[in-house]
């Protein structure tokens, strides 16, 4: 959950520099890159912070905490450290085949939706 808060906050200050500093240095195709992957920074930070809370009530798990929503939230945790952080990299003037971990890091996100839906729908027992 605290990694989940330091990653809105970092997100936040991102689309700030964007919107106000960077907006003179980057092209409008920068620009958007930068404010899509500020946006699903937070947008999945948000949904890791939801399964922090998830972890913390039990919600789903039967007995104790499941394992599986601890894949969830490292899924998501990745996920968002790989996309946003490989285009943030990338418009910092990082070689191009870095760029290929801005993919690997929509599926772990993906994936990470998918098992949180599964783990909603079918509670451990």
């Amino acid at each position: 959950m605290a990694a989940a808060a330091l990653l809105i906050a970092v997100g936040i200050a991102v689309g700030a520099l964007g919107s106000h500093a960077l907006d003179n240095v980057l092209t409008a195709r920068q620009l958007a890159s930068l404010d899509t992957a500020a946006d699903y920074q937070l947008f999945n930070s948000l949904g890791l912070l939801v399964v922090g809370f998830l972890m913390r009530a039990d919600i789903g798990t039967g007995s104790g905490t499941d394992a599986r929503l601890r894949v969830v939230a490292g899924a998501l945790f990745l996920g968002i450290l790989c996309f946003s952080g490989g285009i943030y990299l990338m418009l910092a003037g990082a070689p191009r085949l870095l760029g290929l971990v801005t993919p690997l890091g929509g599926v772990m996100l993906i994936g990470a939706w998918l098992l949180l839906a599964i783990v909603l729908w079918r509670p451990a027992r």
